[in-house]
Order: structure tokens, then C-alpha cells, then sequence
């Protein structure tokens, strides 16, 4: 009887323990989902564990209410949609932004797995020549639009060295779509689980000459805890 007793006690702390560690991954989990709130709709996504410097940065900035009330400063239709210029919070029609950001930058978190499929997120940074080592900006951000390649398309990308695919990325950038061509310089280190309609929205709005969407586009990022 005893070894009976101990047997289900055994049992009840190890049924315990399982209904235990998934609530509590789960709430890591969540740490970790942002809601990008814009005046065409909202935008969830999910920020990577392999980028931790890029993910804790931006859970700072959010937790800092950086990201409030700014714009998408710059729309290209079937490539991309970007943000994170606090210089553009009450910004005037027709300037000219791109330049701002919180004065500092993050390092390079390449990894292969991460690509830039429809929806990912991504950082802005400055160009190779003033910025070899290609450091992020440390704030600046895009949302991948793309579109989808043929087989063709990618192979060409292949010969030209572009960037490496794996079966992986080959299979979602000729079906999904996304800008293969940016794999490898820019960091990768979040993606959009809700609200692809809404990038799609964003990125099909009228802009001016620099790619400023013509109506304001404002947005702020929230963590969901």
C-alpha cells in the first residue's frame, strides 16, 4: 500500500509539473509578441529568440514608449514598409525623414534561417561604405512585402551569388514571396503571425517622392503581455 500511496504522489507531482512549465513558457512566449497598432489596422509579431540583442532592444524601446505615435516613413509598394524615426512624430507634410533614431546601433545578427519572407522584420541601417561591419540602426525598422519569385528568378539570384537559399526559403520565396536579395546584409529578427492584409494595406497607399505615403500612416508598438 505504501509503495501504492507513494506511487500516485509520484504521479500527481509529475502532472504538476507538466501542466506547470507550458503556462510558464507560454508567458515567456507572449514577453516576446508586439502589436503594431496603425491607423489602417493592427500587426502582430513575433520577435525571434536567435536575434536576442535586436529583440531585448526593441522591448526596451517599446517599455521606453518610443515607438508612440510615429510614422511609416517610407512605402514601397511590393517591397517594403519602414518606421522607427522618431523625427517623425508631428512631422510636417512633405518632410523629408529617415535621418532619426535613439543615437546608437546594434550589431549584426545574421543567421541563415532567418530570411526575409513576406511579413518579416527587419532593421534599417546605413549603407556598407560608412557602415561595414553592418550594424542595425537602433531603432529604425521594415516589414518585408515582397512579392513572390518564379523558379527562374531564384536561379538566377543563385548564379549571381546573391545569397544562399535553403530548400526552406527557396520554397516560401516562390510561393509567399519576400526580397531574397536582402538575406545576409540586413539583420532579420521578427515576423508578422497577424495582420499580413494590413502590410498589405500600408504598402498600396499613395507616397510622394521620397516614399513618404502621401496621409500620414501613424503607428504605435505595444507589448503583449
Amino acid at each position: 500500500m505504501k509503495r501504492h500511496a507513494m506511487f500516485h504522489i509520484v504521479s500527481l507531482v509529475i502532472a504538476l509539473l507538466v501542466a506547470v512549465i507550458p503556462a510558464t513558457a507560454q508567458r515567456k512566449h507572449k514577453e516576446r509578441i508586439i502589436k503594431i497598432e496603425t491607423s489602417l489596422g493592427d500587426m502582430i509579431i513575433q520577435l525571434y529568440d536567435e536575434t536576442p540583442l535586436h529583440r531585448d532592444n526593441m522591448i526596451k524601446l517599446i517599455n521606453d514608449g518610443f515607438y508612440k505615435d510615429q510614422l511609416f516613413h517610407r512605402v514601397i509598394k511590393d517591397f517594403m514598409i519602414q518606421g522607427g524615426d522618431p523625427h517623425s512624430v508631428g512631422a510636417q507634410k512633405g518632410q523629408r525623414l529617415g535621418s532619426g533614431g535613439p543615437g546608437y546601433t546594434v550589431p549584426a545578427e545574421f543567421n541563415p534561417t532567418l530570411f526575409h519572407k513576406k511579413g518579416a522584420l527587419a532593421a534599417a541601417r546605413e549603407g556598407d561604405q560608412v557602415n561595414p561591419e553592418r550594424a542595425s540602426s537602433g531603432s529604425q525598422f521594415y516589414l518585408v512585402q515582397g512579392r513572390v519569385l518564379t523558379p527562374e528568378e531564384i536561379e538566377i539570384l543563385k548564379q549571381r551569388g546573391v545569397t544562399t537559399f535553403t530548400e526552406e526559403s527557396e520554397k516560401i520565396y516562390t510561393t509567399i514571396g519576400g526580397t531574397p536579395h536582402l538575406d545576409g546584409s540586413y539583420t532579420v529578427f521578427g515576423e508578422i503571425i497577424e495582420g499580413l492584409d494590413v502590410l498589405d494595406a500600408i504598402a498600396a497607399v499613395p507616397t510622394d517622392a521620397y516614399n513618404r505615403p502621401v496621409d500620414d500612416v501613424i503607428f504605435s508598438i505595444s507589448i503583449i503581455e
